[in-house]
């Protein structure tokens, strides 16, 4: 069935290396796209790509930062341990049981990533903010001070944020991520996907890889295929944080044969 075309969200990443990394996703509309649509985007995106097209975009994403204050940005950056991820904020049923989906779809495609909800926010080393659209601006400025929340609106007018802190070993420690819940179903989603994985490490957006959600004029929606290479090459216990390029390079034959084989299965596009 032949649909009209929806208004997408543009978004930008900016990414402060200092104890901090920052991304943002920004929306030109907030109209809400109906399920439908992603479920039909998702059984026509394309699956099949070569070693090559995989590993551009890891090594375009997973190394660099689009905004770079200070810091070293040459060098994998990953949680080391299991993720618990806390929602608090504001009281939607409906979204936090997306978000709760959206957790539970991250785990069931990357293979070795820990990563789940819990009610305990002590036990959480990510913290999920649900704010209306119309605190976002405020919320801001209480986690990174007047002055970069100027710089985060006059540069991107985000509408979903998330930051992490990393330590000298690069292992990110604990990770903050506000979403908005009134601007719709597709942003909402969009946003949860795209700000819980750049949380898990890959920082760098880029435009010079078209398949990928950490690309600003990108919008998905759900977990595409392309970037559960990326994250299951990410989160693969060859992959340690602190590697450089070429460290990754040396393993990454049996990485990959690793990875294609368990996105294969996990997707029902292989044995």
């Amino acid at each position: 069935m032949q649909r009209g075309p929806r208004p997408r969200p543009v978004r930008r990443a900016l990414a402060a290396i200092v104890a901090a990394v920052l991304t943002s996703s920004a929306a030109a509309s907030s109209s809400a796209a109906e399920p439908t649509d992603i479920a039909a985007d998702q059984r026509a995106e394309k699956t099949d790509f070569s070693d090559s097209q995989i590993l551009d975009g890891f090594f375009k994403t997973a190394f660099g930062a689009e905004y770079h204050v200070a810091g070293r940005v040459d060098r994998i950056r990953k949680f080391e341990g299991p993720v618990r991820i806390h929602a608090e904020g504001e009281s939607r049923p409906d979204r936090r049981a997306q978000l709760a989906r959206v957790v539970a779809d991250i785990a069931r495609r990357v293979r070795h990533l820990d990563i789940a909800m819990t009610d305990d926010g002590d036990e959480a080393n990510v913290t999920v903010h649900l704010v209306r659209d119309k605190n976002l601006g405020k919320t801001i400025a209480s986690f990174y001070g007047a002055e970069r929340a100027r710089e985060i609106h006059q540069s991107l007018d985000p509408q979903c944020l998330s930051g992490f802190r990393k330590n000298d070993r690069y292992e990110i420690e604990q990770a903050n991520v506000i979403l908005t819940v009134d601007n719709g179903d597709f942003v909402f989603l969009d946003c949860a996907y795209e700000e819980l994985l750049q949380s898990l490490g890959p920082i760098n957006d880029t435009d010079a890889v078209p398949w990928t959600m950490f690309n600003d004029g990108v919008q998905k929606g759900y977990f595409d295929v392309y970037d559960q290479y990326l994250m299951n090459i990410l989160y693969h216990p060859e992959i340690k944080p602190g590697m450089t390029v070429q460290e990754v390079k040396a393993v990454l034959p049996q990485v990959m044969r690793d990875v294609r084989g368990w996105v294969a299965r996990v997707n029902g596009t292989g044995p």
